[in-house]
């Protein structure tokens, strides 16, 4: 167990591509670390057991982040064991593709349910518990502005986190708190390479005058930036995609 005066982060979905990067980074900062997961535990334990072995300190806590009182475990759990919560990044999300004219809606649902009511659930925790010199930094996307065919439902997905997010922030007031958000360009992870061939991902690799996709841990740099440093940033979107919007 870590001293209680130690910042303390959660990072939902943080057995995946990017989440796994933000655990890592954010556990060279000397962060402790709640690495969330929602079905795969033992891809959460990987990356316990590699943070543990670089000397950092890590916990698996599991729970759907729509349910709040699921979350409302995880964040006792982390506190439990840490002493509170100074940092809540919440990557978790998942994107179905397709035209809004055949979009299934219960696939819309699927994504409403964890981006949209998994991001309210998890920030509303965090807005209740976080302690004083906070950060909430939710994720976004690039989408929002680059009007991609058949991200519709995904993107509108996460513009509502942007709006959940800049709101927050404002209410926050008096707090020490930021609120953020993070809005990735295409990063190279499984969720974002699932289903596209070569020549779609040598496009967009193209499409940014960086000419490259992004890594997780490029995304992970723009979080640990809002995590740590950035205390005069707040209630904005961190557009993090090489220049592509």
């Amino acid at each position: 167990m870590t001293e209680s005066t130690n910042r303390v982060a959660l990072v939902t979905g943080g057995s995946g591509g990017i989440g796994r990067a933000v655990c890592e980074h954010l556990t060279r900062d000397r962060i402790a670390i709640g690495v969330h997961y929602a079905g795969n535990k033992a891809k959460a334990e990987e990356v316990v057991a590699a943070i543990t072995a670089a000397g950092g300190h890590a916990i698996a806590v599991g729970g759907d982040v729509a349910d709040e009182h699921e979350m409302a475990a995880a964040f006792d759990a982390v506190e439990q064991e840490f002493g509170g919560v100074d940092v809540v990044v919440n990557t978790a999300g998942i994107m179905v593709l397709s035209p809004i004219a055949t979009l299934n809606l219960d696939d819309l649902d699927r994504m409403h349910r964890t981006n949209i009511r998994g991001t309210f659930v998890v920030s509303q925790q965090a807005a209740r518990r976080l302690r004083r010199g906070g950060a909430i930094i939710n994720f976004s996307t690039s989408l929002t502005r680059l009007q991609f065919p058949a991200y519709g439902a995904y993107a509108a997905s996460k513009a509502a986190v942007e709006g959940m997010t800049l709101i927050l922030a404002r209410e926050l007031r008096g707090k020490d708190i930021t609120v953020n958000a993070v809005a990735p360009g295409p990063t190279a992870t499984p969720l974002f390479l699932e289903g596209k061939d070569q020549a779609a991902i040598d496009n967009l690799a193209h499409a940014a005058p960086l000419e490259r996709l992004g890594t997780p841990e490029d995304i992970a740099d723009a979080v640990a930036f809002l995590a740590g440093p950035a205390r005069w940033i707040n209630g904005q979107v961190l557009y993090a995609n090489g220049g592509l919007a």
